[in-house]
């Protein structure tokens, strides 16, 4: 049974359009809340978002939902997406949500929901909550509505949280940091953790006006970020996306440096200390076969998995792995971690280069990657280009020319109306060209 609101990071789409309305909220509320009343405890959800204008709405949706059917609300107001994973757990909650579309433009917003355990939920609890969306709700008699309430020390407990992965023997005193917090959900708590760690905090992206969240800033629009590092002649530069569960890095030159580089860094470090489990570690069929050979090179492997960090999660469960993550820079840190986070990656980054004593350029290129190209085409939400005759020609056409020395990966989008098209190989012309054949075939078929 296929999910029909689910995508492979919860529910999301344009506000006050289908899905994404005040509506599906309140009945996700219910739902979800009808879902997880097991037992005769008072039960507990916690609600966090990031800095969208849509996110008030939203937030005061879901709280009406989740009381209606006997369910406490506690309401974080903007915090990353791990936090809120971090805190329902902490707080012994049945259930966890993040109202953020992450690194989308800000017209757009999204639910994520989290187990008790911290997880994101199963393939299975999102079918059965869709089930219950379809049915009439079990409304709690009146005195067993829930109550709602705010809590005003969360970004402390996250701050504090995030500073305890770090090494306690290390500091960052001395070193320039800029950090980009996206003017989103960790415009607070990211540049608090690193001036608390000892680092000269330049910060950027942390003024959030309800719609500039991801606007020109953040990682997936790096540019800024790279202009702060080389004018303030800062060490290095960390950027978040709109609910900081993602890292992308910028060396002292300007330089960007993706997922794949980092989750090389960081998994070496821990294998050199003895604390690197599973004998490898865990990423998407995205990650570059750079990543693969340099991990060889120490006698480890690389699981790959379809792309969705829930989905390196699952892997690194079952293999053991604790670290994994994806190109786009969701890194997960199980020792830490039950999903990706973008300031605790980065705090490994940092401690890693403090004790290098190595300039970030020198550090974070840990192999030469091969070309690689991505490209998105957009399409008609309700068109499946992929099943054309045409492309499908064309994507066979390409694998049989780069049989043996590269790779194709081609997939629509789990959160938006795109079809994803890369390719990798020894020869970027012979990779370009295919990309944009193929791309040019999708585009006549949408």
């Amino acid at each position: 049974m296929t999910r029909k609101f689910f995508g492979t990071d919860g529910i999301r789409g344009l506000t006050n359009s289908e899905p994404m309305t005040a509506q599906m909220a309140l009945s996700v509320g219910m739902a979800a809340g009808a879902h997880f009343v097991r037992g005769d405890h008072r039960h507990r959800v916690v609600i966090g978002k990031d800095t969208r204008l849509s996110g008030y709405m939203m937030e005061s949706a879901m709280v009406a939902g989740f009381t209606s059917v006997g369910m406490d609300v506690v309401l974080l107001g903007p915090m990353p997406t791990p936090a809120v994973a971090m805190l329902t757990r902490s707080m012994r909650a049945d259930l966890g949500v993040m109202i953020s579309a992450s690194h989308n433009p800000f017209a757009d917003n999204g639910i994520k929901l989290f187990g008790p355990d911290g997880y994101k939920l199963s393939d299975e609890d999102e079918r059965a909550i869709e089930t219950r969306l379809e049915g009439q709700p079990k409304l709690a008699k009146a005195e067993l509505i829930g109550r709602a309430r705010r809590i005003d020390d969360a970004r402390g407990r996250y701050i504090h949280f995030a500073k305890s992965t770090f090494p306690d023997h290390l500091r960052l005193d001395g070193l320039k940091v800029v950090v980009d917090c996206a003017n989103g959900a960790a415009y607070h708590v990211a540049p608090d953790t690193l001036w608390e760690l000892g680092a000269d905090v330049v910060p950027i992206g942390v003024t959030p006006n309800g719609q500039n969240i991801n606007e020109n800033c953040g990682s997936t629009h790096p540019k800024q970020l790279q202009e702060a590092v080389v004018e303030s002649g800062a060490d290095i530069g960390l950027a978040l996306d709109g609910d900081a569960d993602r890292l992308i890095v910028v060396d002292e030159t300007g330089r960007l440096v993706d997922g794949d580089q980092l989750m090389a860094l960081i998994a070496l470090s821990l294998h050199r200390r003895g604390e690197l489990h599973g004998d490898g570690i865990v990423a998407t069929v995205m990650s570059n076969l750079g990543l693969e050979r340099k991990l060889g090179e120490a006698g480890l492997k690389l699981l790959r998995t379809q792309v969705g960090d829930r989905y390196v999660l699952e892997g690194m469960r079952r293999s053991g792995c604790n670290v994994g993550g994806e190109q786009s820079g969701h890194i997960i840190l199980s020792d830490h971690a039950t999903t990706g986070d973008g300031l605790v990656a980065g705090l490994q980054v940092l401690a890693a280069l403090v004790e290098a004593k190595a300039p970030a350029s020198t550090l974070l290129r840990q192999f030469e990657p091969l070309p690689q190209l991505l490209k998105n085409v957009r399409f008609n939400g309700g068109a499946a280009p992929l099943e054309a005759d045409s492309v499908r020609k064309r994507i066979a056409a390409a694998e049989a020319e780069l049989e043996g020395r590269g790779r194709l990966v081609i997939r629509k989008s789990g959160t938006e109306p795109l079809i994803r098209v890369m390719a990798e190989g020894e020869d970027p012309q012979m990779v370009e060209r295919l990309v944009e054949d193929i791309c040019a075939a999708v585009q006549s078929a949408a």
